[in-house]
């Protein structure tokens, strides 16, 4: 299944970026849950949205910088809209209540409320120029989450190999975020760039990989602004990924 990651398109209202999908082929959406955009927040909207575009919402994921709170909400959010993924990015290193929280509760939420709740490899940003600026962001702590959305950019930054990155971890991803690294930017266009998407593709393909790879790219890479072209290179990505994978 190929989604469209609400991020890619984000000045424009859910709206829009249902419709937009929907003219493309897509198969279904990623909602990228935004503390500053409220209609990322209504479930029912969504849900509305879902049924009048016919597209599933495929996963969830919740806001970057995290708390409790927001991760227990969009759970709701997921279960109210039958959503089967819930993905997380990792929280900030010093951010150390959060970090044990996930650690402890996570678990226990899967059984409870029956969802598969992932942990995404974030960026290798970091503080003073040292120390990771996420923590559980390394290959050893994503294995014991259990779960994994594998963000194929962030493995650039982090100066990871995709494709080992994805041997690593194929076992544990449920989810996977595709875009590619053109120019040293990254969320480039994934038929654009340096990544062997192709052999991701392939690999996921062969393995019999059953979730959804959702497309998280910069608006600007889709020329968000220009309706006409946006329809366009999203029906290209998903040309480009179809060849690969379908």
């Amino acid at each position: 299944m190929i989604s469209l990651n609400t991020e890619s398109l984000r000045k424009y209202g859910l709206n829009r970026i249902f419709e937009f999908a929907q003219k493309a082929g897509y198969d279904g959406i990623e909602i990228d849950v935004d503390k500053n955009d409220y209609d990322t927040q209504n479930a029912e909207y969504i849900k509305e949205l879902s049924e009048k575009y016919k597209l599933p919402i495929v996963a969830l994921h919740t806001p970057t910088d995290g708390t409790q709170k927001s991760v227990e909400h969009v759970i709701e959010m997921a279960i109210y809209l039958k959503c089967p993924v819930v993905a997380i990015t990792p929280p900030k290193l010093l951010d150390f209540k959060f970090t044990n929280w996930l650690k402890k509760e996570v678990p226990v939420l899967r059984k409870k409320k029956h969802i598969n709740i992932a942990l995404m490899n974030a960026s290798g940003k970091t503080i003073l120029g040292f120390l990771p600026a996420r923590a559980l962001n390394n290959l050893t702590d994503l294995k014991k989450f259990g779960m994994v959305c594998l963000d194929c950019s962030s493995t650039v930054s982090k100066k990871w190999d995709l494709m080992k990155t994805y041997e690593h971890l194929k076992e544990l991803i449920i989810h996977v975020h595709i875009s590619n690294v053109r120019k040293h930017k990254e969320y480039s266009l994934p038929n654009e760039g340096i990544l062997p998407l192709e052999s991701l593709l392939r690999k996921l393909k062969s393995n019999k990989y059953e979730g959804a790879i959702s497309v998280r790219v910069r608006p600007t890479e889709l020329s968000a602004g220009d309706d006409d072209k946006v329809v366009a290179k999203l029906k290209k990505v998903k040309d480009f990924i179809d060849e690969f994978f379908k």
